[in-house]
């Protein structure tokens, strides 16, 4: 009798890639439920623009499956204490809005928070027609401004 260690082994690793790969086919597939979302603040994306040297970004997550969106909100070098934060919407770029969520709490960086959104909301924010900015008192509206967008 002839033995073919190669053949044999070669179709049990085609036995078992098949035997994998139909698994994988069956398994559910599963997209994240969770939406990375951020923005970088400056006083350029104020409308109109403000004289402002500050920065910061929004780093957020939106749940997709229960609507809660969770924020961090770091920035420096504004003209003094941040006196009011918004979340603004539906906006694009370059136009303004009416507030859609306001910041509580504190305001000192870094700013964290969190809230369960209607679904009108979470379809705004999730289509990028939401910013956030800081106000101070040199600049009542609005110092440093951010369109949030997702992020790969």
């Amino acid at each position: 009798m002839i033995q073919f260690p190669i053949a044999r082994t070669t179709l049990l690793s085609l036995a078992l890639a098949s035997l994998l790969g139909l698994g994988a086919c069956s398994a559910p597939s599963r997209m994240p439920e969770s939406t990375a979302l951020s923005a970088r603040l400056s006083g350029a994306s104020e409308v109109p623009p403000a004289a402002a040297n500050g920065s910061g970004s929004v780093d957020a997550h939106l749940n997709r499956n229960t609507n809660v969106f969770r924020w961090t909100i770091t920035y420096e070098g504004l003209t003094g204490p941040a006196t009011a934060g918004h979340f603004h919407g539906p906006a694009a770029v370059g136009q303004n809005a009416g507030v859609a969520l306001p910041l509580s709490g504190s305001l000192a960086s870094p700013i964290r928070g969190s809230i369960t959104l209607t679904a009108a909301q979470a379809s705004d924010l999730m289509a990028g027609r939401w910013y956030l900015n800081l106000h101070t008192a040199a600049h009542p509206g609005g110092e440093i401004r951010g369109q949030v967008t997702g992020r790969n």
